[in-house]
């Protein structure tokens, strides 16, 4: 299958200030600390293999109070250019919403929604051309879909997250190709009756295994062709070249400390 990767824009940001002092998912060790040389360096091949690909990617400004702020999608998820600003669960990360808000006024989107309801924008949201899936039970709350569909105007799909170390649905779950409806998920992350609704709308979805999802190996990022994972979940390398996409992998494995890999810290602005 011949498979054509799409330019991409994504906003980033560089881990200057990231260390692990608190913890606030099951990944975070104050006890263990970060090398932050390497943690950059790591960041910067990722950005790089971006820009390599032919994707665009845009900066925001690291703050020094906010050591999570590298993990860039959880600020916002942007559709169409509308722009769903974040509300944090936790009061650690909760004025990186507000530093995203800015960024985005100031480059030129008009139309940004600060929402009512706790969402970690792209975090817990993933975009396909005929849904929005919607995680719920760790982090962003089940009355953040309803703001989105009505913000969006797109079918909202709410999905179950059942175990604590994929706290989020872009650690349990990937889009492969939004335009196929594609994705790659980690069934045993969800509920039964998510898992249900997944086999439903997605019957050829690839399932990863446990190990692989362990690895951080959902939270990839797909320009439909080239897909940067983490090196470790090497379980998906082939089932990737099976279906005719070229997986990427990255070393991520200092920000991993902090919960986060690949999508983690990659924000697509959707035009």
């Amino acid at each position: 299958m011949n498979r054509d990767a799409t330019p991409r824009r994504y906003l980033m940001c560089a881990p200057t200030h990231f260390r692990v002092t608190y913890s606030i998912n099951p990944w975070m060790d104050p006890s263990k600390p970060v090398d932050l040389p390497l943690a950059q360096t790591q960041w910067e091949d990722l950005r790089d293999r971006y820009r390599s690909l032919g994707h665009t990617v845009e900066l925001l400004t690291p703050r020094p109070d906010l050591p999570d702020m590298v993990f860039a999608a959880n600020g916002a998820t942007v559709i169409g250019g509308r722009v769903l600003g974040a509300l944090f669960a936790y009061r650690e990360r909760y004025e990186e919403a507000e530093a995203h808000r800015a960024w985005f006024r100031e480059n030129g989107f008009t139309e940004i929604r600060e929402p009512d309801h706790v969402n970690e924008g792209e975090g817990d949201f993933a975009v396909t051309s005929s849904y929005l899936l919607a995680g719920r039970g760790f982090r962003s709350s089940p009355l953040s879909h309803d703001e989105a569909q009505e913000f969006f105007g797109m079918p909202v799909i709410g999905l179950d997250l059942v175990d604590p170390r994929y706290y989020h649905l872009d650690t349990a779950l990937c889009v492969l190709d939004a335009e196929a409806d594609e994705i790659m998920y980690y069934p045993d992350a969800f509920s039964p009756g998510s898992r249900a609704v997944l086999r439903r709308l997605f019957p050829d979805a690839l399932l990863a295994r446990e190990a692989d999802a362990a690895a951080f190996g959902l939270n990839s990022v797909s320009d439909g062709r080239h897909v940067l994972l983490p090196q470790a979940a090497t379980g998906l390398l082939d089932p990737l070249r099976d279906r005719g996409f070229e997986p990427v992998p990255m070393d991520l494995g200092e920000l991993l400390k902090g919960g986060g890999s690949v999508k983690c810290c990659t924000q697509e602005l959707r035009a």
